[in-house]
């Protein structure tokens, strides 16, 4: 996954890719549901690709999940009860009810933060975090918005709305906060893989291939978007690149069925209808609901 949330104070909201991705590193955000297009279309591995990234759903608050064990959280209650009014102490803790999918319990100490720290921007974007891992994406918007009050130059802030927008359909307003993080010199992947995703979408591949590489630049171990970039290579007719990137991704994560249908894509595309049924079954199995595994099952099943 793309840049996991440090346990920092004030800066638990670094968290989601994509899938055209809900909560982000740090918890786990919304899916998106993505186009399928035609036989052997690039719409096809498109549709792989995006479902899965800061969308698929991606997961944020999960990602470090020692975090959140009971005992941690016995800790950090010991330290609350001897401070109650320690707006940090509180923050630190509602992060780790969200890293354990406590999110009422999140939302209460974030919002308990804020009452003691009106001021604490870092706690806003935290507890906005955890209303997109609960598919409440307006009260996400609104806490990211107000965390940009207080502080303009907040990137994780505008990462984290873009990332709201962009699993609405609302790509014009996503562009302009991943745009703005960017702006800031951001260093984190997500901005510059999710912009990538949206020049994507609008078939600007060139430009979508250098912000999917700026962000493997930045987080080497994240596949999704060696898996991106793929789609875009492919969609320019580079097989062997896309090929090399599909792979890369498999290395990194070969859990996901999206990363298992677009290598078999690239093997069909190359006439190996063999090692494509293989590639496809193998998506099928991890997700036997993922119809552009089963499809390229029924095209390629003669020819293994």
């Amino acid at each position: 996954m793309l840049q996991p949330l440090s346990l920092v104070t004030r800066a638990f909201a670094r968290g989601p890719i994509t899938r055209p991705t809900a909560i982000e590193p740090g918890g786990r955000v919304a899916q998106t549901t993505l186009r399928t297009a035609a036989v052997l279309g690039l719409m096809t591995v498109l549709a792989a690709c995006q479902s899965t990234s800061d969308g698929p759903a991606v997961t944020a608050i999960a990602l470090d999940q020692n975090q959140g064990l009971d005992q941690n959280i016995a800790s950090l209650t010991q330290t609350v009860s001897a401070n109650p009014r320690d707006p940090e102490a509180l923050n630190v803790r509602g992060t780790a009810y969200g890293r354990a999918g406590k999110y009422d319990a999140a939302i209460q100490d974030f919002t308990t933060a804020l009452q003691l720290d009106p001021n604490f921007y870092q706690a806003y974007a935290n507890r906005a975090l955890v209303y997109r891992q609960t598919n409440q994406p307006s009260k996400a918007v609104q806490d990211y918005s107000a965390a940009l009050q207080i502080n303009p130059n907040y990137d994780s802030a505008y990462i984290g709305r873009g990332n709201v927008y962009r699993v609405a359909g609302r790509n014009r307003e996503a562009l302009i906060d991943f745009q703005r993080a960017i702006d800031l010199n951001t260093t984190d992947p997500r901005a510059y893989h999710n912009r990538g995703l949206l020049y994507q979408i609008d078939g600007q591949h060139k430009q979508a291939i250098e912000d999917f590489s700026t962000a493997i630049s930045l987080q080497a171990t994240a596949p999704e978007p060696y898996s991106g970039r793929g789609v875009s290579y492919l969609a320019l007719g580079d097989e062997e690149n896309a090929f090399t990137d599909f792979n890369a991704a498999l290395k990194l994560d070969d859990k996901k069925a999206e990363y298992w249908t677009n290598q078999a894509l690239v093997y069909e595309r190359k006439g190996d209808r063999g090692r494509a049924l293989k590639s496809y079954s193998r998506a099928a199995q991890l997700d036997p609901k993922y119809q552009p595994a089963k499809d390229g099952m029924a095209r390629t099943r003669g020819g293994a």
